[in-house]
């Protein structure tokens, strides 16, 4: 009865839709209704700017982590990878906001950091070096959950490896939109990695 209950308290922090929350209270926006409609943190970045960006997305990756420390918190006999999912099901299906919530990168992340810290900063740095590549954030998070799947292989950690596999089928498929937008060449791209210049013409103060 006690693991139940922490899901559903899981769940719940998963669900708090902070992109959302902070666009409407101090913005005047829903961003679900602006530039790709999702409301996760490169379509907050993207609509509200760096500040909103970064404190959706600290947000979005605590409440993966809080979700995941529950076990550890509690003494509950259940891997934290796990009980980090329902905060990753309640990212993407918030109760909060109509259940249309994000692609549960920034979530995931955040399980993943409660669990196994190294591994984490270990995925960051994939998942850096993939966007200083391409400059695509969806891409960046389709071809890093991949190499972080095979990677948690090397080190024999198996529920990791499954869960890794079961995340990158699912926010592969919540990315087809992207893929769509890859292949036509008009996806978004992030103002810095390589290839991008900045503009010369900027009038000097």
């Amino acid at each position: 009865m006690k693991i139940i209950v922490m899901f559903i308290i899981a769940y719940l922090l998963g669900s708090i839709p902070s992109g959302v929350w902070i666009g409407t209270k101090f913005y005047g926006k829903d961003i679900r209704q602006f530039g790709s409609g999702n409301s996760g943190t490169t379509n907050t970045f993207r609509v509200l700017g760096k500040t909103a960006g970064t404190l959706v997305l600290l947000a979005d990756v605590l409440k993966g982590t809080l979700a995941a420390s529950l076990p550890l918190l509690f003494h509950l006999p259940i891997n934290p990878m796990v009980m980090g999912l329902a905060a990753i099901l309640g990212h993407t299906y918030p109760v909060f906001a109509q259940f249309k919530g994000g692609k549960a990168v920034a979530t995931s992340a955040g399980v993943l950091l409660a669990y196994n810290p190294p591994f984490f900063i270990y995925s960051v740095a994939i998942f850096l070096v993939l966007l200083w590549l391409s400059r695509m954030v969806s891409f960046s998070s389709m071809i890093a959950l991949p190499l972080i799947t095979l990677s948690s292989l090397v080190i024999g950690d198996w529920i990791l490896t499954t869960i890794a596999f079961i995340l990158t089928i699912f926010i592969i498929y919540r990315h087809r939109e992207n893929i769509k937008r890859i292949r036509n060449g008009t996806e978004s791209k992030v103002p810095f990695g390589l290839g991008y210049k900045k503009d010369s013409h900027k009038p000097h103060n």
